[in-house]
């Protein structure tokens, strides 16, 4: 028995110096525009223990520089969705995604048209 409590405790502080400081993570983030992208990486990197989060408009990818001793991947999920942004793991509450500006939605096919069509005449309207 005191065995294996001895080696417990050493698999045990095995782990916790073996979360990493910078870990990296990409996830995909759905947004449309420049306005999604700000409220993206300012929930990601309000997020204790985020250090980068930079979202890419066209691929929808959120790459993560991040403590693990202190967040988790999961953890910014929620926090993005919580500012209406949908994840593969978290979906924004209808409140959170309703409360963002009507440019962003989307879930909306006909704003993600206009942001595409947007793209194709240099973003002018």
């Amino acid at each position: 028995m005191k065995k294996l409590l001895i080696v417990l405790a050493i698999m045990s502080v095995g782990t916790t110096f073996a979360q990493n400081k910078n870990a990296k993570a990409n996830i995909e983030v759905d947004g449309v525009c420049g306005m999604c992208k700000m409220r993206i990486e300012k929930a990601a990197v309000e997020t204790i223990g985020v250090k980068r989060a930079v979202w890419n408009l066209e691929t929808h990818e959120l790459s993560l520089i991040f403590n693990e001793k202190k967040t988790s991947v999961d953890a910014i999920e929620k926090n993005i969705a919580a500012v209406g942004h949908d994840t593969p793991n978290h979906k924004a509450t209808d409140a959170a995604y309703d409360a963002i500006d009507m440019c962003c939605k989307y879930r909306d096919p006909s704003v993600v048209d206009d942001h595409k069509n947007m793209k194709g005449d240099g973003g002018k309207r």
